[in-house]
């Protein structure tokens, strides 16, 4: 408030209008992806030419839209609050080494959900409540996308993603050395969450897809090994069931009824007969049936132990 020379009465000092600030490109987006540079470079001179609101113009506007939903009114809204998007976008951007507008494009997402669920009745400013919102979608597109396996699929690695390194400098900066268990207490998560999250932070997936080399024909997966047998194993694989097969059927013809039944259609068939139905067959209980199963496992585990040293013989086992 000031007196006019003339009348004397005390009139309100205006309001300094607030003038569009102007985002500059990140340096490590200019320096390392020029073309994507040049589309931030654009991206920024266009959202430059909305205008700021002012607290009024910000608190009347999010009240009229609270009450009619116009679509108008909240385009304006998320006009207005596009550079707040790209200046929370810029303190991940260590998070995210690859184009930096799919941060500023997840959190503008993030800033539309924020105005459909703004209550401007609550006395919270529109710009703090909406940073929250900027901020959860930017943080879960990091988490689903900074590897090609994810590494953030629980409340716990999400908390060791973002705080594992800085709570190593911390206990660095006390004079201890950061094993997992110290790290664990600190930070209230599991061990095994830490170790499993500094081996995967501690290394990079590579696309099997992917060219051993620029301009090659070859990829990775070309130099896998193959997870079939080699020839050595198939042959040799081979000759041991020949002479498995032999010393079985030389085995079984050395049974008697009863047993000979109950070794080819229960231990070798592929469909075996229940207890209970050989049980009715011989006119026994599926007791006896089972004892008798018993004692013809030990005597085939002797039989193979004398006979072909190389196999495990087999041993009892109840049904």
């Amino acid at each position: 408030m000031k007196k006019t020379r003339r009348t004397g009465k005390k009139v309100k000092k205006a309001r300094p209008v607030k003038k569009a600030v102007s985002l500059p490109v990140p340096k490590d987006q200019a320096a390392a992806y020029p073309v994507e540079a040049d589309n931030l470079q654009r991206y920024l001179a266009e959202i430059n030419k909305y205008p700021l609101l002012t607290r009024e113009e910000e608190e009347s506007i999010t009240k009229a839209y609270y009450e009619t939903r116009d679509p108008a009114l909240a385009h304006k809204i998320v006009a207005s609050n596009l550079r707040l998007v790209v200046k929370i976008a810029l303190d991940f951007q260590k998070f995210w080494m690859q184009n930096f507008l799919d941060l500023v494009q997840e959190g503008n997402v993030g800033l539309m959900h924020a105005v459909k669920k703004f209550n401007p009745y609550k006395g919270v400013k529109f710009s703090y409540y909406a940073s929250f919102w900027i901020k959860a979608y930017i943080l879960k597109f990091i988490m689903d996308n900074w590897r090609l396996v994810k590494i953030g699929t629980t409340q716990a690695q999400r908390k060791l993603f973002y705080n594992l390194n800085k709570e190593k400098e911390n206990i660095r900066a006390l004079g201890f050395e950061p094993v997992p268990k110290l790290i664990s207490q600190r930070l209230n998560v599991s061990e095994q969450d830490v170790v499993d999250m500094e081996q995967r932070m501690g290394s990079w997936e590579v696309s099997l897809d992917a060219p051993v080399k620029q301009d090659s024909q070859d990829n990775y997966l070309d130099f896998l090994p193959s997870p079939d047998a080699g020839v050595e194993s198939f042959i040799a694989k081979k000759e041991m069931e020949d002479k498995l097969g032999e010393k079985l059927k030389e085995f079984a013809s050395g049974l008697k009824d009863r047993e000979k039944v109950i070794f080819e259609e229960r231990l070798l068939a592929e469909d075996p007969k229940t207890l209970q139905e050989l049980g009715e067959r011989f006119g026994v209980s599926r007791e006896r049936v089972r004892q008798i199963e018993s004692r013809l496992k030990k005597k085939l585990g002797k039989f193979l132990e004398a006979n072909l040293p190389d196999v495990v013989p087999l041993k009892a086992e109840s049904e």
